[in-house]
């Protein structure tokens, strides 16, 4: 039985959306950007690199997955993914839906503007764009 535990800033700062068959799908709660976050349920993991091979390739397929819907579904100008982790130590990677005319573009988003919470009519706006393109492995919450 898995003693995963969401990080405490990743449950305050988000809104879980449901799980792929590896990751939780989590969306930032910044209606700046369309901004997602997967986390993998497992244990004590920091790095990529520390998942097991089956684990890992799951998460890089998890994440094309998402990359590819979120690409449909909003057209970016530009899809930023990374694993950054210098504030929140548990792996989790983020996927930010960019454009030209955000208000960090260029830039990278944090600390560029006050996050805009979201509205509960925009959430639910979002996920009815967005969770019935993704695959069959994913469940919404």
């Amino acid at each position: 039985m898995s003693m995963f535990q969401l990080h405490p800033q990743l449950e305050k700062d988000t809104v879980a959306l449901g799980r792929f068959k590896l990751c939780r799908l989590l969306l930032m709660n910044d209606a700046n950007y369309p901004w997602f976050i997967l986390v993998p349920e497992r244990e004590n993991i920091r790095e990529i690199y520390e998942l097991i091979d089956s684990d890992r390739r799951q998460l890089w397929d998890e994440s094309a997955e998402l990359a590819r819907t979120l690409a449909a579904v909003f057209k970016p100008d530009k899809l930023n993914i990374a694993a950054l982790g210098n504030q929140v130590p548990q792996l989790h990677v983020h996927h930010i839906v960019r454009y030209r005319h955000d208000p960090a573009w260029p830039q990278p988003v944090w600390g560029k503007v006050p996050p805009r919470p979201y509205y509960s009519a925009e959430i639910i706006k979002l996920k009815s764009a967005l969770l019935p393109k993704l695959d069959d492995h994913f469940h919404s919450e």
